[in-house]
């Protein structure tokens, strides 16, 4: 499709006949265990990174398992407008019992538009993996669909791109809601949307330094680069499984983007501090504190089963903090009564920020999720501040881009407490937002975050 895909979509080649559909079509399998994860994801509200989970578990072959991840986050992020596109390249819409069919489709689509495969490869296979599927009698239709795509994809196109949900693939909530936040700002961000983002390390200042990853990166013929404006952050040149990368058995470092990596200048950490991350899970910005100082950090997050990857994550780094399972807004159940020199609080947020590396994220979000978000951010800030020690500081953070969950929530916050003062943040941490700062998707090849720091007068 021109409009998808188009920065890196290779010649295409004059369409092919597909070969009769056969039971060894190769890629049917696949694209049969991709249909079934996408219709989770589209249909039942599974996460995309849950999907892909169980999805990758089924397949053996690296090379199978890159095209599926490929193919579902392709689908996921383009589903909005690939899933208009087939209503209207049938007669006649499909049933809800042939969903799979429907997620076939689109998953099929994504790979001919984004990733730009084989014509010929993808029908004849899609065509088998509907009988694979248990749906023979939608074979047919699937070849017809493709083969039309082929065909009329010029036209389609156009059509598609004169409504804004299906040209940026984007809910319309979420379309009007950026519009109306940063206008002059909003076309970037959806396009930004839409483009893979960069994988991103930080070095574990404990156990390397960011120079000695770099090496041993080069040294296996890894492609990463040190990131401009982050001490610690390294961008890798392609997504990979950072599993087999040298060092990460060592814990010498971690995945986490240039957004997060952030959060740790802002906390001014310095040895002895009390520290308390108020929404955990799964431990990235914590285990970051632990390797900038000999902090006392207390990990805390509502959610039990999540902290156990905290716990993981912190073994594998040679970290030390106390985990503990507790709801942040309710501090009477965990608190000992010893006040904080820093409290970070990374809040329960809509996630508009970080689309472009979680994509499911415009199929599972409503714009009626985000005036309860930003309650209870203001729930929390409003438990959290007699935690902190006068003189200390409140790191609020989101990964959102809506003001509502960000400037209106902390302007709310200051407003109600007399002792609460705003720091005023460097340019670099973004575009002035209230009293703090929001970096845009793509900005520096970063995530959308929002940045306050807000400190108690003694």
């Amino acid at each position: 499709m021109r409009h998808v895909g188009a920065e890196r979509r290779p010649v295409r080649r004059p369409p092919k006949i597909a070969p009769a559909a056969r039971p060894d079509a190769p890629g049917a399998a696949l694209r049969a265990t991709a249909a079934r994860a996408q219709a989770r994801i589209a249909f039942d509200g599974v996460s995309l990174r849950s999907a892909l989970a169980e999805a990758h578990a089924q397949i053996a072959d690296a090379r199978d398992r890159a095209l599926l991840a490929a193919s579902l986050f392709a689908a996921s992020r383009w589903w909005l407008r690939l899933n208009a596109a087939l209503d209207q390249l049938t007669d006649k819409p499909l049933p809800p019992k042939a969903r799979e069919v429907r997620a076939l489709l689109v998953v099929a689509l994504a790979q001919l538009g984004v990733l730009g495969l084989a014509d010929y490869a993808v029908v004849g296979s899609s065509v088998e993996a509907a009988r694979r599927l248990g749906q023979a009698n939608y074979a047919g239709l699937v070849n017809a669909v493709l083969r039309r795509f082929l065909r009329e994809r010029a036209a389609l196109d156009a059509r598609l791109d004169a409504d804004p949900v299906t040209h940026h693939a984007h809910p319309r909530w979420l379309v009007e809601a950026i519009a109306r936040d940063w206008p002059d700002q909003a076309e970037a961000i959806l396009a930004a949307n839409n483009r893979e983002a960069p994988l991103t390390l930080r070095a574990n200042r404990r156990r390397s330094t960011r120079d000695a990853l770099l090496e041993a990166l080069h040294a296996a013929g890894v492609a990463a680069a040190a990131h401009a404006e982050l001490p610690d952050a390294v961008v890798l040149g392609a997504s990979l499984d950072v599993t087999r990368l040298p060092g990460y058995a060592e814990g010498a470092f971690s995945v986490q983007d240039g957004a997060a990596q952030r959060v740790a200048d802002l906390l001014d950490l310095r040895d002895g501090l009390r520290v308390l991350d108020a929404c955990a899970a799964p431990g990235g910005k914590a285990a970051h504190a632990l390797e900038r100082a000999d902090v006392d950090l207390l990990a805390l997050d509502s959610d039990a089963a999540r902290l156990a990857r905290v716990r993981e994550n912190l073994d594998r780094l040679g970290l030390a903090a106390r985990v503990v399972a507790g709801d942040a807004a309710a501090p009477a159940a965990w608190w000992d009564g010893r006040p904080f020199e820093r409290i970070l609080l990374d809040a329960p947020c809509s996630a508009t920020g970080v689309v472009r590396r979680q994509p499911d994220i415009k199929l599972h979000r409503r714009g009626a999720d985000v005036a309860p978000l930003a309650a209870q951010q203001q729930r929390l800030l409003q438990a959290l501040w007699p935690l902190l020690a006068p003189g200390g500081r409140l790191v609020y953070a989101t990964c959102s881009l809506l003001r509502e969950e960000n400037e209106a929530v902390l302007a709310g916050f200051l407003s109600a407490c007399d002792d609460a003062r705003a720091l005023p943040l460097p340019e670099r941490f973004g575009h002035a937002a209230g009293a703090g700062r929001q970096t845009l998707p793509g900005e520096g090849g970063m995530d959308g975050f929002y940045y306050a720091v807000v400190e108690k007068r003694a």
